[in-house]
């Protein structure tokens, strides 16, 4: 039986040529802590950190490497930036399309007096950026978007809700764990104050490393979520105010930073723009077949017009998850069934609660297994 993995929104695979080897190289070779020691092999790791945080800064069009922090993944980045920033009384903006790493800590938050307003999309996952305008309160402190939906793939305009932004004095925190490394992400263009990123899904690299890039005057508004050991003023007890040490508490992932250095060099020598449209090429191929098959909706965008290669499919004579069950089971399609974490999205997208089938792929997928997977969809929904 074929294997054929279209979960890349979940998490890549395969990962960048060499990113198993680097990490195996820092363990075996290395194997130093970062910020603890003046031999050469703490240096080395030292190295090829600063190279990752300055790709980074390439990738994201952003200048100052020493404002790259990393964490364990996305999900924590977010903590650290929605509970380091607001406090009580203050009031921010959301897409209705968010994912459970920013509803959870914003519900969570909303106990101590912060609030939010939900901004909602159209049926096929696209914002009119006036909507933000029109959310608007006094006490609006900050907005927090997802750059494209983990559900249906549908774009949200980033540089459009950035100048809105900026024009209003607002904090625009962006979560872009569908679109690193795959569309461009201009922080300076787009008025982006921080970044969150996450290494395992568009970047190519291992689980177990993210983290966010941030303005210097965010910074020094936000407070750590986390606070230790960090090499630097050992002689005192206090939290160190310069980047990155004050959000870098503790012996980072130094091993999955190694990984995502391969993974960046990959990408900066391939180029995402090629990926990306590789990806999408595909993407096309899936659509249409899909299009051509009776009793099967596409959920979101219906055309490559402002979308990722991420889609969504409801069966609705069907259950969605049966559905996932055999194209796994017959025909060894990995594709993810559910709410996707975003209940939200599926709420906004008229999919909640029996979720949807999720297709996603990556420029190491193919033409044949998109044709593979689309005749056993058709074979599937004649049964």
């Amino acid at each position: 039986m074929n294997r054929v993995y279209f979960d890349q929104a979940a998490t890549s695979y395969p990962k960048a040529p060499g990113v198993g080897e680097a990490m195996k190289y820092y363990i075996e070779n290395v194997g130093a802590n970062i910020n603890r020691g003046v031999y050469s092999n703490a240096l080395t790791a030292e190295e090829v950190v600063l190279e990752t945080r300055e790709a980074l800064c390439r990738l994201f069009h952003f200048k100052q490497p020493q404002n790259v922090i990393f964490t364990l993944n996305i999900t924590q980045a977010l903590n650290m930036l929605l509970k380091g920033l607001l406090k009580p009384n203050d009031h921010c903006i959301v897409s209705s399309l968010e994912h459970n790493a920013v509803m959870r800590p914003l519900l969570q938050l909303s106990a101590s007096g912060i609030s939010f307003t939900r901004v909602k999309t159209d049926s096929q996952g696209f914002l009119n950026p006036l909507e933000i305008e029109n959310a608007l309160q006094k006490n609006t402190k900050a907005v927090i978007m997802t750059h494209a939906s983990n559900v249906c793939g549908s774009v949200l305009p980033l540089k459009e809700v950035g100048r809105i932004c900026k024009n209003h004095g607002l904090i625009f925190i962006v979560d872009s764990a569908q679109t690193a490394g795959s569309l461009t992400i201009d922080m300076e263009d787009y008025n982006i104050n921080a970044l969150a990123f996450t290494g395992h899904k568009g970047l190519l690299g291992p689980q177990g490393i993210g983290g966010f890039l941030i303005d210097q005057e965010l910074a020094r508004e936000m407070e750590p979520l986390f606070v230790g050991g960090t090499g630097s003023l050992s002689d005192r007890e206090d939290i160190p105010p310069f980047l990155p040490d004050k959000f870098e508490a503790g012996t980072p992932n130094i091993p999955g930073i190694f990984g995502l250095h391969q993974a960046l060099k990959y990408l900066e020598r391939e180029g995402i723009d090629n990926l990306h449209t590789q990806a999408m090429e595909l993407t096309a191929i899936f659509l249409a077949g899909i299009h051509s098959l009776k009793h099967i909706k596409i959920i979101g965008p219906q055309d490559l017009k402002n979308r990722i290669a991420v889609v969504s499919l409801d069966f609705p004579d069907r259950d969605n998850g049966e559905i996932a069950y055999i194209l796994d089971k017959d025909y060894g399609i990995m594709t993810r069934s559910g709410l996707h974490c975003a209940p939200s999205a599926h709420q906004t997208l008229g999919t909640f609660p029996q979720g949807t089938v999720r297709f996603s792929f990556t420029h190491f997928n193919t033409k044949a297994e998109v044709n593979y997977a689309l005749q056993a969809i058709a074979k599937i929904i004649k049964q």
